[in-house]
This record gives structure tokens, sequence and C-alpha cells, in this order.
């Protein structure tokens, strides 16, 4: 009986192994696929900003990326771009100043990523900015990073929230009248004590 229970013991401790093992196989395998993915970051910016974002595109092909197109959602207007050595830029203009959308042409080795920066000034108003990009490879093939979120080409979400409120210095409203009247009653113990000290001592 105790061999049995031996034996049952190890078979269960190579299964929770091996159940182990998936699991962990298929955590890393879930992450490098994300991993894979066009994204802009941050996926978070504060209403009216002057924000500055990444487009971050790795090359997870067996060929070379050799252009990479961006159309800005119209809740943003983007103004400016870093310079990116080795990549030239053709912007698309929308209106004076602003841009409708970006396309980059370079070479993109494979296993390597590439970031491109652009400066774009938030909405007024919370929102949910969808960034479509579209990568092309050297083979012809093209990749277009547009889909929903869980699908296998999600385009890059940026949400744009209202900035938390700052505390005000000044005390909530009745905290300066309570501190005038405590230091007034403190004032006035201080008098009192000062005059108990001066008083002239009796006779004996």
């Amino acid at each position: 009986m105790l061999a049995r229970f031996a034996f049952l013991s190890r078979g269960s401790k190579h299964r929770s192994l091996r159940v182990a093992a998936a699991t962990v196989a298929l955590c890393l395998l879930w992450t490098g696929s994300l991993g894979a993915h066009a994204v802009v970051f941050p996926a978070e910016a504060p209403t009216g900003a002057y924000q500055k974002y990444v487009l971050r595109v790795p090359n997870e092909r067996d060929f070379a990326t050799i252009g990479v197109a961006i159309t800005f959602p119209s809740g943003v207007r983007v103004i400016s771009f870093d310079e990116i050595p080795g990549w030239t830029l053709r912007a698309t203009p929308a209106d004076e100043g602003v841009y409708a959308a970006a396309y980059w042409t370079g070479t993109l080795p494979v296993g390597r990523f590439v970031e491109f920066g652009f400066i774009g000034v938030n909405p007024a108003e919370p929102t949910t900015l969808e960034w479509d990009v579209v990568q092309t490879y050297a083979d012809g093939t093209e990749v277009g990073w547009t889909g929903p979120l869980e699908s296998s080409t999600p385009a890059s979400v940026t949400s744009v929230l209202a900035p938390v409120a700052e505390i005000e210095d000044a005390p909530p409203n009745g905290g300066g009248t309570m501190g005038t009247w405590l230091a007034g009653a403190a004032l006035v113990v201080a008098l009192l004590s000062l005059g108990l000290s001066l008083r002239p001592a009796k006779p004996a």
C-alpha cells in the first residue's frame, strides 16, 4: 500500500510539473505575441496635454521591415516628429501645422525594433484614441495593425483621461474659522496667565 501511494504521489507530482511547464510555455507564447505588436505609448495620457507619443514597431517576420505608416486619430493634433536616423519621413498634412498621417521608409532587420516619436496635442475632453498602423516587409507583404483588441493584429489604443484635481492648499470650509478661534483662545489664555503673574503679592 505504501509503495502504491508513493507511486501515485510521484505520478501526481510529474503531472503537476507537466501542467506547470505547459502553463509557462503558453504564458511565454502569449507575452511574445503581445510584444510583436505595433504599439503606441503611453496607453494613458491627460486631456489637453502636449504629449510625446512613441510608436514602437518590432520585426517579427523573416524579412526586413521597409515601411511603417500610421493614421492619426481625429481627436489628437499631431504637430511635430522625432528625427529617426536611417529612416525617411513623409507626413500628410491635415491643416496648417497639423498632420493626418505619417509614413516612414527605411530598413529594420529581423529581430529588431524601431521607435518613432511625435508630439500630439490631446483633446480637451476624455476620449479613446485608436492608432491604425500598417507595416510593410521587403517581400511585399503588409500587416495592418488595425483590428479589435482581441484580434491577432490589434490597433493600439490610448485612453485620454482628465487629470486628477490637485488638492488645494487652503483648508476646507470652516477650517479657517476654527483655526482663528483656537488662536484667539490661546491668546486669551496667555494674556490671563501674564496678568496673574504680574499681579502684586498680598502682604503677609
